[in-house]
């Protein structure tokens, strides 16, 4: 079975070393093998790498990933990944609105294109067309 030294990996995965000490000392990668006391890690752990990953871009925290990786690949993990995304969805729906809305929000200020943030009536604190110009 191939094997990657720390620095190999981190570059395949594009990460610091620290970041997979890291990972590995919170669990999210078994410990590694050393050698000359180098860790060494097996080549799959670039796909669970990519995993942890994944599941970070979708919102999911460290501790809940470690809990989906803790379980056995049986049918457990499975139901375990199921409630964690079915859980995760209305937060990930709630991300995607509030996002839509800040760019929405910039795109009707560069629509106004008045450029002037002191007078712009989009940025008043009473919202859009009620600042008043100022002379």
């Amino acid at each position: 079975m191939r094997q990657l030294g720390i620095g190999e990996l981190a570059r395949r995965v594009g990460m610091r070393p620290s970041a997979l000490r890291y990972y590995e000392s919170v669990g999210l990668l078994p410990s590694a093998e050393r050698t000359a006391g180098r860790r060494i890690y097996p080549v799959a752990t670039v796909r669970r790498i990519a995993l942890i990953k994944m599941a970070q871009r979708a919102g999911f925290t460290l501790a809940e990933i470690r809990a989906l990786l803790d379980t056995d690949g049986d049918r457990g993990a499975a139901r375990q990944w199921r409630a964690l995304a079915e859980s995760k969805l209305p937060e990930l729906d709630r991300f995607i609105r509030q996002t839509q809305m800040l760019r929405d929000a910039v795109a009707d200020c560069l629509a106004c294109g008045c450029m002037n943030f002191d007078k712009c009536g989009l940025l008043a604190e009473d919202g859009p067309g009620t600042a008043q110009p100022r002379g």
